[in-house]
Parts: C-alpha cells; structure tokens; sequence
C-alpha cells in the first residue's frame, strides 16, 4: 500500500527542509514529508563555513548578487527580486536566529554555530507537522494521472506534487533523465589547486592580499587574496577561477598553467620601480627589503628565483636580474597538476538544464506538478554564502509555487 501525501520532497538538505517549512506554515492543512537518503539530514549546513553556517552574503542589489553564480547569473534575476538577501535574514529573524555580517560580507549566525540554523529548522519542520522520513533512498519516480509515485528503500509513496532538492546526486539525475529531463553532465566546482613549485614549496600560510590571477590560453581571470597552501593554491582568486572556469578546467584534466601578477602592475612600471629601488636602497640587501607590501617570505622566494644571492645589495644586481624580478611579480607562471576540495565544501557545476525549468515558479518544463531547489539544476555559485541563497530563493519561490496550484 501506497503511503498517501499531499506533497514530498526529495532530499533532507538546506533547500529540501526550506521549502518544507515554507509550504507547511503556510497551509497547515497539507501534508507534507521529506525524503531523506541519509540517517540524518542538513550535512551541508552542518559544515558550511567550518562548522559556522555561512547563511548568505550581504549584497543586497540583485544585479549585483547574480554576477557571483558563473551558472544562473540570468536566470536568478528574477527570482532575487522576489526574495533575495533581507528576505532570508528577516525568515531566519522572525524565527530567532539573528546573522551577522564578517568584513568580507559573509553572514553567519550570531551564535557562530551552525547547529543553530540546523536546531532552528528541525523545530520549524516539527512546529508545523512535517514528517521527516530518514534512511528513504529513493529508487524510482513514476509521474501518475496525477501526481507521482515514488519507491524507496522504505516502501512506496505517492504525492500529488513533488519538489526535488537532492543537490549533487547522480542517482536521481539519473531518475530524473529517464522521465526526460536534460542533464548537464556534472563538474567540480570551488576547488583549489595544486602546484608543485620550489618557489612556494616551503612558505604555507603566506597570504598575497590583492593578486591577479590568468589561466593561461584562456579568458580566465580573477582578481582577489592568495592563500599558499602545502599542496599549492587556494583563496578567494583561485576558489572564483575554479568556479567560472569548473567546465575549461575539466576538459583540460586540472592540468593547466596559470600566471599571477602578485601586485597588479604591468612589468614596465614594476621594473622602473625595482630601478628606483636600486638607486634609493643602494647598499641594503635585497632579500631583506620586501616591496609592494608583499610578505616578507614570499618576496623571499621571489627574490631567489630572479637569481638574485642572498647577500647581494640593490647596488649589485644587474639588468636582467632587475628584469627577472619584475617578470617573477608580475607574471610568474606556474603549472597546476590537479584539484582538491575547497574544506569540505563540495560544489559541482553541473545538473537539470536551466532551460527546462521555469524560473517564475521553479517548476519543471517538461513535468507538471514537478518542481526544483538547490544544486540540483545547474546553477552554482563561489563561496561566500551565494550558494545557500540560491537554496532559500529557490525553495520559497517552488513552495510558493506549489502552494498557488
């Protein structure tokens, strides 16, 4: 026997319990349950922002919010003037949970816990009777005359409508490419590289506040601090290169070139100031008086690899080793052999085609009485917080939808 609801949705994650909660408040008279794969639900809340939920981003001008998702940049504009970052601070508000804004504009909880948010939707989700169902992998979806039926580990389902927010899963995209949906085959998305490179091979942790990053033979570009980590790469300009590149990238197998202008100047100007330097700290040595702001290790190395000793004084140096400076800070070229996950923050490019869903009411094209939240359609964003908005608007928006029906 078929167990009867009015709606379900599939995945227990950030969009799936939102959208649950939204529904369910709003029509007390529906029943609702959530189809979780997992013994417990909210894993990505769980982690996001090392353990402190990072809720959204304070940008709070559309236009301006939809440039940080290298998929869905045009089609979340819509949608971000329905319900966008106040919106998701005001919910969080109105139930408890006060955010606050970091320099970098990231919001977390107040408490700097992501157990909060976590808390604060299981008791939503149990205030307005939403069955949460765990251990229910999913295993088949059957659109019905109407309405669907969907097998799980579990038993059997049937709803007369169905959101799905299962973000970056393969088993229901492939569900989901049987009843016809495109899929766009999945990438990583927000990861760091790995460089193997004797110039920063033994300085992690040093930080370049403001780089310009290419990756070279390509369009690729970002600007931003750089993070030198054990294994290579990392921060804000490699984390937007990994993101708006995921798909070049990809084809190239993570192995690529990238050249850093570690002080965003062209290598004329950086030279006629390495000349000055020459003149102004003639007898001081070179390695130990560090331009442009730079960290003292990282000019360290820098220094080195321009084949300057390190008891030669400005005075010493000649043209091309002035020359090999310059091209050290301002295009230094490294070879990247491969990727790893940014934290355990796992994002994919990837998932429905944009194409086939209607972005006024999140609803599939192809499928009436279907509806969409989360990673689970091919829209991802860099870190910051944009991914967990893209979650909240889209799953308001589908249950607004649903609601309306």
């Amino acid at each position: 026997m078929a167990n009867h609801k009015d709606i379900i949705i599939i995945g227990g994650g950030a969009a799936g319990f939102f959208a649950a909660i939204n529904i369910a408040e709003q029509h007390p008279e529906l029943s609702v349950a959530i189809l979780e794969r997992g013994k417990e639900g909210l894993q990505k809340v769980k982690i996001s922002g090392g353990g402190r939920c990072n809720v959204t981003h304070a940008e709070f001008i559309p236009s301006e919010l939809v440039q940080n998702y290298p998929r869905g940049e045009k089609e979340l504009l819509g949608p971000f003037h329905s319900f966008m970052t106040g919106d998701t601070i005001a919910w969080f508000e109105e139930r408890g949970v006060e955010l606050k804004i970091e320099e970098d504009g990231r919001m977390f909880p107040v408490s700097n816990s992501s157990q909060t948010i976590i808390d604060c939707f299981l008791d939503e989700a149990k205030k307005h009777h939403v069955e949460v169902l765990y251990n229910h992998a999913v295993k088949t979806i059957n659109p019905l005359e109407p309405g669907f039926q969907i097998e799980t580990s579990q038993g059997v389902f049937q709803s007369k409508k169905l959101l799905v927010a299962t973000g970056s899963n393969p088993k229901i995209w492939k569900l989901l490419e049987d009843l016809g949906h495109t899929i766009i085959q999945p990438v990583p998305s927000l990861f760091t590289f790995d460089i193997k490179d004797k110039r920063i091979k033994n300085i992690p942790g040093v930080v370049a506040k403001n780089v310009e990053i290419k990756v070279v033979g390509t369009g690729l570009e970002s600007y931003g601090p750089l993070l030198i980590t054990h294994v290579g790469m990392s921060a804000p300009a490699i984390l937007k290169l990994s993101a708006f590149g995921a798909v070049e990238l990809a084809k190239r197998n993570y192995n690529f070139e990238i050249e850093v202008n570690f002080i965003q100047m062209d290598f004329e100007s950086c030279l006629e100031t390495l000349k000055n330097c020459k003149q102004e700290f003639a007898k001081k040595s070179v390695v130990k008086s560090a331009q442009f702001d730079l960290p003292k290790r990282l000019w360290k190395t820098l220094v080195s690899a321009s084949n300057i000793s390190e008891t030669e004084r400005w005075a010493d140096i000649n043209k091309e080793q002035l020359e090999a400076l310059s091209s050290q800070l301002t295009q230094a070229v490294f070879q990247v052999t491969g990727k790893s996950t940014f934290k355990e923050e796992f994002v994919t490019a990837g998932g429905v085609d944009l194409k086939e869903v209607n972005f006024k009411t999140f609803e599939s094209k192809r499928i009436p009485d279907l509806h969409f939240a989360g990673e689970v359609i091919n829209v991802d964003a860099i870190t910051g917080g944009f991914n967990f908005q893209n979650a909240w608007t889209g799953a308001y928006i589908a249950a607004r939808s649903i609601m309306l029906q």
